[in-house]
């Protein structure tokens, strides 16, 4: 049969296709060659040395960019299969550093579909708008990369793109730009841009995305700052299936009640402002595979019934203000993987649970009370369980958990009614415990063995239990030896005795105080130098503080207070510590204080009281711009106190106790101007109620309040006290006194103090405790001071005050102990009542002399220029016509004024 000569050719060229593979008429367009190859030479390929996306596992791709090679061939790079132009580039993680430039040959690739540049560094580059100018792409990836500045506009010129993902980079989306994206991408599947700045993106802004209700599958749009209504109308999107709204805690509202997103399998709402009850129409999603709404204000019961959450997997519910008990369809469901429902206000007790797939739960935080279900046993693949911070009851026999082998974090801290038992009699191992945390579980009797069994323990808490004896050796051995991964050791608060323990050089938490250890800090605890916090207090530990843990480079807290530590502190404090607490109160440390002390610019609370240290007040400390409590007490440091010129001294101190010392001189006005920390009120409601909240470590300080020594075992950020008692202060009480308005304790008591009290103390209506006592102080008792409504404690005992006690107020509960040993005072409530002619002064109108330009002294010399004004016209008119009422009327204030001081005359004989 003859071939026609037409499709004879057509098949003949069809075996020569056939024969030779596609690439080979793909050879790499000239011009994009060389634009790749610039593009390449204008970074340095540097991999990181961390990374969270694992980029270290991957090479980079443009190692294999060389010249005389076509570039279709090359690694990352995708050509049009006829024209040889470059379609597709993905260099993600190819370890690329330097920046992009305008002129970048990259934009001279206008063939370009698809182009990824996640996770290299370009060194903080803008995004500049000659990316508009690819508008052949359809998918746009420069996640992780470093980006910096505004979205510029002409990203709206790419009108093809399908994906657009500029997640994690530093930048900023403009309501302009937002809008135009939205109308012009009409195609846009995927639109990933966490953490990109959207917060002057209003709710009518985001809702433009109701334009993309046909295509949008894929909305990503965690932690961008996004403030108002919550966009609920987005939930209504008919293909959406991933909706990330999370990390957006100025977003408020409320979940719709219905018309969700049938195909939504994923939507993250966590950490946002949402409020109200949790909708029974979300768990009728039933392609639902993601679900997080935790960190929010939602309240009421978890709905109790569902339909077919058969792909659930992962449900998180926790920190939210949820009541009521667990629904029974959260023991049944057949995929779940994770369950955290921590953090609420669930009662009730633990169900047994009918599927085993779990392998996080966590329950923690809530008023769940009964027994631990023993159907949790069977969770071959648990990882974490935490149920710390209940009620649940009885004992917990603590070997069956060795059934789970894959267990690797275990919590049950803070579950007082619970009875750990650890039988020493059965051998048990948990292979992959990393975590364990049984803090005020109960755990009663010696170290427990178990322990022994553990090789990769990163986290042990047994604190406050009552274990007690002796640290066993493999402890120690095991400390020194194989757990060189463990960060934190808290054993706190128990009865362990023997050597101190050594923590390993990757601990960064260790806590062992309130025990009963003894010996020495040994030198070998200067090679655990990556130490953060460090709590040794409330031991008896004997000998000197290691000069080298004033050089950790890491360490915030160092904590050793209550022990018999003598010698010096510690004077190598290095530049550039991070100490934030140091407390080596109740000691027997003497010497000088370091001036290296000085160092330490982070310091908050400095705590070297009840020591035996000997030297001037250490004025240096006036530079530390954090330093909020300052304890000196209890030592012998003498001489004046006097702040010089330093920039903002003693800034944001509101804890100053130097009482039971030797200071002389007057008090230390100079110090006290600048307490700038005690001045003003917060009424911020954001403000942290304690300092510094952490996790492990609370500060504390001991002070003196209403006349009893008490520890505050965490110090309230409102708490402002001022201790300058038992010194040797004299002069008068500051007026500058006046101006500390937050100010709650006040104790000047012990010194010789003389002259009056300044009415300016009024001004501080915060007062709580004001004790004067045994001083030298004049004169009356300001009547302003009963206008201090919280003034529960008043001690001006033992001066020479006089006059008639004020009334009124807090004044009204004071007992006698109050005034004893004034004896010119009178009046409630003393014995002494005062003299009829003797009445209770008016309220003054002015404060004192400072305080109103209207004070005494301009009253003293108004009045003497009326008394001889007064005293001319009168002798006028006594001279001329005597009228008799006006003789009366003077007579008899003359005779007044004489009965007075006659009487006063003999008082101050007696």
């Amino acid at each position: 049969m003859r071939c026609v000569p037409l499709p004879c050719f057509s098949f003949h060229f069809l075996l020569l296709l056939l024969h030779f593979p596609s690439y080979t008429f793909a050879l790499c367009n000239h011009h994009d060659n060389s634009a790749l190859l610039l593009f390449k030479n204008s970074f340095v390929v540097n991999p990181p040395i961390e990374d969270s996306f694992s980029c270290s596992t991957y090479s980079p791709k443009t190692e294999s960019w060389t010249n005389n090679t076509d570039c279709c061939e090359w690694d990352g790079v995708t050509c049009d299969t006829m024209s040889g132009h470059v379609v597709g580039l993905d260099l993600t993680c190819s370890h690329l550093r330097g920046e992009i430039h305008p002129n970048s040959t990259i934009f001279q690739l206008r063939h370009l579909q698809k182009l990824n540049l996640a996770y290299n560094d370009f060194s903080g580059s803008p995004l500049y708008s000659e990316m508009g100018d690819l508008i052949n792409l359809t998918h746009l990836n420069l996640s992780n990369s470093a980006i910096t500045g505004d979205v510029p506009s002409r990203i709206s010129h790419l009108s093809k793109l399908v994906s657009l993902d500029l997640s994690y980079l530093t930048m900023r989306f403009d309501p302009t730009t937002w809008k135009k994206l939205i109308l012009n991408s009409t195609n846009l599947r995927e639109l990933h841009v966490e953490v990109v700045d959207m917060s002057s993106i209003r709710e009518s802004s985001l809702l433009l995305l109701m334009n993309l209700s046909s295509s949008l599958v894929s909305l990503h749009l965690h932690g961008t700052k996004l403030q108002g209504n919550f966009p609920s109308d987005i939930l209504f999107l008919p293909n959406l299936q991933e909706l990330d709204l999370s990390w957006n805690d100025k977003l408020r509202g409320q979940l719709p009640k219905s018309n969700w997103s049938n195909p939504l399998r994923y939507l993250d709402l966590s950490i946002n402002n949402l409020r109200g009850q949790i909708p029974s129409s979300l768990f009728h999603l039933t392609q639902l595979s993601y679900l997080s709404l935790s960190g929010n204000k939602l309240v009421g019961p978890i709905p109790s019934k569902t339909a077919g959450l058969s792909k659930l997997n992962s449900l998180s519910l926790a920190s939210n203000m949820l009541n009521g008990t667990i629904p029974h369809w959260c023991y049944s469901l057949p995929s779940l993987l994770l369950l955290d429902l921590g953090d609420n206000q669930l009662t009730g007790s633990i169900s047994e649970f009918s599927t085993y797939s779990l392998e996080v739960l966590h329950l923690y935080n809530n008023q769940i009370q009964g027994k631990f279900p023993e159907s949790i046993f069977e969770f071959e693949n648990l990882t974490e369980l935490d149920l710390s911070s209940t009620h649940l009851s009885g004992p917990l026999d603590f070997h069956k958990f060795s059934n789970l082998k894959r267990l690797s974090f275990l919590s049950f801290s803070h579950s007082s009614f619970l009875s750990i038992n650890f039988d020493s009699s059965v051998d048990y191992v948990l292979p992959n415990l990393q975590y364990l945390h049984l803090s005020s579980c109960n755990v009663d009797g010696s170290f427990p063995k178990f322990l022994a069994q553990l090789e990769n323990l990163q986290e042990l808490d047994l604190s406050h239990n009552k274990i007690h004896g002796k640290v066993p050796n493999w402890f120690h051995e095991k400390l020194s030896q194989s757990w060189n991964n463990i960060e934190l050791i808290n054993l706190s608060f128990n009865k362990l005795q023997g050597d101190l323990l050594i923590p390993p050089y990757g601990t960064r938490y260790f806590f062992v105080s309130n025990n009963n250890f003894s010996g020495g800090i040994s030198s070998t605890m200067c090679n655990a130098s990556s130490l953060i916090m460090l709590n040794l207090a409330y031991n008896i530990l004997i000998g000197m503080i290691p000069q080298c843990l004033g050089t950790f480079p890491s360490l915030t807290v160092l904590d050793l207070q209550m022990n018999n530590l003598y010698g010096s502190v510690p004077g190598n404090f290095s530049k550039g510590n991070v100490f934030e607490t140091i407390k080596l109160n109740g000691n027997r440390l003497e010497g000088p204080l370091p001036p290296s002390l000085a160092q330490c610019s982070k310091l908050q609370v400095l705590d070297l009281g009840d020591n035996d240290i000997e030297d001037t007040f250490p004025v240096w400390l006036e530079t530390l711009q954090e330093l909020q409590v300052l304890s000196l007490r209890s030592n012998k440091h003498h001489g004046v106190i006097t702040c010089f010129s330093s920039k903002n001294p003693f800034f944001k101190l509101r804890i100053f106790d130097v009482s039971s010392n030797h200071f002389s001189g007057p008090l230390p006005a100079s110090c006290i101007k600048n307490f700038q920390g005690m001045m003003s009120v917060s009424n911020n409601p954001n403000r942290s109620l304690y300092m510094d909240d952490r996790r492990y470590y609370n500060d504390s300080v001991v002070v003196i309040m209403k006349g009893q020594e008490m520890e505050l075992k965490r110090i309230l950020t409102a708490f402002t006290t001022i201790d300058l008692s038992n010194n040797m202060f004299e002069g008068g009480i500051p007026k500058v006194i006046g101006q500390l308005k937050s100010l709650i304790g006040l104790n000047l008591s012990h010194n010789g103090i003389n002259g009056a009290i300044p009415h300016r103390l009024s001004n501080l209506t915060n007062l709580e405790w004001l004790d004067l006592s045994w001083n030298q102080l004049t004169g009356d008792i300001p009547l302003a001071l009963t206008n201090l409504n919280y003034l529960s404690t008043l001690n001006l005992s033992q001066n020479h005050l006089e006059g008639i006690i004020p009334t009124g107020g807090q004044f009204n509960t004071y007992e006698n102990a109050s005034y004893g040993g004034n004896p010119m005072l009178c009046g409630f409530p003393l014995s002494k009542s005062c003299n009829k002619d003797e009445e209770q002064p008016p309220h003054s109108t002015f404060q004192d002399d400072e305080e109103s330009g209207f004070g005494w002294k301009s009253v003293a010399v108004g009045y003497a220029c009326g008394a001889v004004f007064g005293m001319l016209l009168g002798y006028n008119l006594f001279l001329t016509a005597k009228p008799q009422w006006l003789v009366t009327l003077v007579e008899g204030m003359l005779g007044i004024r004489v009965k007075r001081t006659n009487n006063r005359a003999r008082t101050n004989r007696r």
